[in-house]
């Protein structure tokens, strides 16, 4: 997907979305006073870090509690209003400032936490030859049900492959995915996948929250 396209996709959207995304933000605020947003650092195009905008869909300091970077769809750290925003992918909205700002495209791989970056053979790196994007190849394709491997190879065949024809496939398909929810949290929360913990520490970093 072009560059322009993608940014006149993004401003339709936040223009569009701008009525629920402050009726969700007032909900947040509402159910615990905490932040509206949650801010992550993540690996962006090239491997370079950006800082990722979702709304907040768990308890403050959620990374730091119970399973860490992994979610179960039972986690009692995932609050009222964030389960309905999970399960609609409305917590992902805010990302399309990040595809204002450069950081991200509406369409490519999502972006991945450093210290899983960090761990990608030379042949996974190819998926930080693009921009990250909203929704992507391997979101259509199964998304959370997949290992990390499995989707990585999806992206790193998206790489090989993208054009606009590939990206519309992946818009086309990406409504159905969402309202099947599919895939939208790890198989045993993702707890046997190796890109899901830092190597020789604690569960920190939160890609949930």
């Amino acid at each position: 997907m072009t560059r322009v396209l993608s940014v006149g996709i993004a401003i339709v959207a936040v223009i569009v979305a701008s009525p629920l995304a402050a009726l969700i933000a007032i909900c947040i605020k509402l159910e615990d006073a905490g932040p509206v947003f949650f801010r992550q650092d993540r690996a962006g195009q090239g491997g370079r870090n950006f800082r990722l905008l979702k709304f907040r869909t768990m308890v403050t300091d959620a990374e730091r509690k119970g399973l860490g970077v992994n979610v179960a769809p039972n986690d009692d750290r995932i609050t009222r209003v964030g389960r309905v925003l999970r399960r609609w992918s409305l917590d992902e909205l805010p990302q399309f400032l990040n595809v204002l700002k450069g950081d991200m495209n509406v369409v490519g791989p999502r972006p991945a936490l450093p210290f899983q970056a960090a761990r990608y053979t030379p042949s996974e790196r190819r998926r930080l030859e693009v921009r990250p994007g909203l929704t992507g190849w391997a979101q259509v394709h199964g998304r959370n049900a997949l290992s990390w491997k499995q989707r990585i190879e999806l992206d790193v065949w998206y790489v090989d492959h993208r054009n606009l024809a590939v990206d519309l496939l992946v818009l086309l398909r990406t409504p159905a995915a969402m309202l099947r929810s599919e895939g939208l949290y790890e198989p045993g929360a993702g707890l046997d996948d190796e890109f899901n913990a830092p190597e020789g520490e604690p569960p920190v970093g939160g890609a949930g929250p």
